[in-house]
C-alpha cells in the first residue's frame, strides 16, 4: 500500500510538472519585445527557424551560460522540433530566475501561435 501511494504521488508530480511545460496551444502575443528562442541544435536551426529567432542549443554543455547573457525580464517564446526540449530550457530558465517564458511547442506549432514565419538561413 505504502509503496502503490509512493508511485501515485511521483505520477501526481511528474503530470503537474510536465503540464506546466507544456506547448501553448492558444495565440501567443508576441512585439518588439518578445525573444524568439529556439533551443535545437544549430543545423536544426538552419533548416528551418522562426523569422529574428535566437538559437541555443539546450543540450550545449554552455546553455545555462549563454542563456545568462539574455535579459531575465523580457518575454520570452521558447520552441524546439517537438516542445520537449523547449519544456527542458524553459525549467532550466526559471532555475535562473526567468519568469516570462511560453512553451512554443514545435517550430511549427509556434509559428501558428505567434504568426511569425519560419524562414532557412
Amino acid at each position: 500500500m505504502r509503496r502503490t501511494l509512493s508511485a501515485l504521488a511521483l505520477t501526481l508530480t511528474l503530470a503537474f510538472g510536465l503540464a506546466a511545460c507544456a506547448p501553448s496551444a492558444e495565440p501567443v502575443a508576441v512585439d518588439e519585445s518578445t525573444v524568439l528562442l529556439d533551443v535545437r541544435t544549430p543545423g536544426e536551426f538552419t533548416s528551418g527557424h522562426l523569422e529574428g529567432a535566437v538559437n541555443i542549443d539546450v543540450q550545449s554543455s554552455d546553455f545555462d551560460a549563454q542563456v545568462s547573457l539574455l535579459d531575465p525580464e523580457a518575454p520570452y517564446v521558447v520552441y524546439c522540433r517537438t516542445g520537449n526540449r523547449s519544456g527542458q530550457a524553459i525549467a532550466r530558465m526559471e532555475a535562473l530566475g526567468f519568469t516570462d517564458l511560453t512553451n512554443g511547442g514545435s517550430v511549427q506549432s509556434a509559428s501558428t501561435a505567434t504568426g511569425v514565419a519560419i524562414v532557412t538561413d
